[in-house]
């Protein structure tokens, strides 16, 4: 494993630690069920008692099967279900230990939950990894059916948070879209950014080997630009990608493995229209 991998498996742990400590110390000590699968298996524990991680863990598994065949097959797989069963393990073994939060308040729980679950999420996006989960579905609905990454989020949350309002209060419902709000705000911080999408325009040497690799391990689309620079005369090739958020810190890795010498400017666009995005409408 080259020093690059464990970077990122490095981040992909301390990801893992910090948003199961979300859960164990707020989340679920305040019954905010913040979206996603794990607002799911808290829900699904009220009433069956059945461990929150084990629950995690199993509903990831048809979700893993997507992100393999549409999501960018081993690499997506390995660092995926890495991510989601140490989270799960962590879950259920914090719980054990912690049997009250640091407060009963459910405003600080709903903050603090949301900020620090949001701090692992981003610290896993770092580390090119992905919480499983609603991400794999939401990535999923995106590529399929060109419905962008928030309407996606919006959707399957906001389905868990009317399951939560019903099963622990319609106040504790209004408390958790302050987590998840809070939660989303601070992973895209921490992955550069608060747009939906970013743009990078890449100079290099070996433009074709650099749009190869984009292609073949993150499966988005490149355009070569004909371009020339004006201090050497000299006639190039300039790459043009649109990404997700989440993917920024993956690509940089990625042309970083191919052209240390390469020069990337990141941007920020406001709307993505087309395929792998919303789809362009009149």
């Amino acid at each position: 494993m080259n020093r690059n991998n464990l970077r990122d498996y490095g981040l992909l742990i301390l990801g893992a630690i910090v948003q199961a400590a979300s859960m164990d110390l707020f989340l679920v000590p305040g019954q905010v069920a913040s979206g996603g699968v794990s607002g799911l298996a808290q829900v699904l524990n009220f009433h069956t008692r059945l461990p929150i991680g084990m629950m995690v863990l199993a509903m990831n598994v048809p979700l893993f099967v997507l992100g393999w065949r549409y999501l960018g097959g081993r690499r997506f797989f390995i660092r995926t279900i890495f991510t989601v069963v140490l989270y799960s393990v962590l879950v259920d073994l914090g719980l054990l230990v912690i049997r009250t939060g640091p407060t009963r308040d459910p405003m600080l729980n709903a903050l603090y939950g949301g900020v620090v679950g949001g701090l692992g999420m981003g610290i896993t996006f770092l580390g090119q990894g992905t919480g499983g989960g609603t991400d794999i579905l939401a990535r999923v609905l995106a590529r399929l059916r060109g419905i962008s990454l928030s309407q996606s989020y919006l959707f399957t949350d906001a389905l868990v948070i009317l399951l939560a309002g019903a099963t622990f209060g319609w106040e504790r419902a209004l408390y958790a879209l302050i987590a998840l709000y809070i939660g989303g705000v601070t992973a895209e911080v921490i992955t550069e950014g608060a747009g939906v999408v970013r743009t990078a325009i890449i100079v290099s040497d070996r433009p074709r080997e650099v749009a190869d690799a984009i292609l073949r391990e993150m499966e988005r689309g490149v355009t070569g630009l004909h371009g020339e620079g004006m201090y050497t005369r000299k006639e190039r090739t300039v790459l043009y990608v649109v990404i997700s958020r989440s993917e920024v810190a993956r690509l940089k890795s990625i042309i970083h493995e191919v052209d240390p010498d390469a020069f990337v400017v990141i941007g920020q666009a406001n709307e993505a229209l087309g395929e792998g995005f919303r789809p362009l409408k009149e």
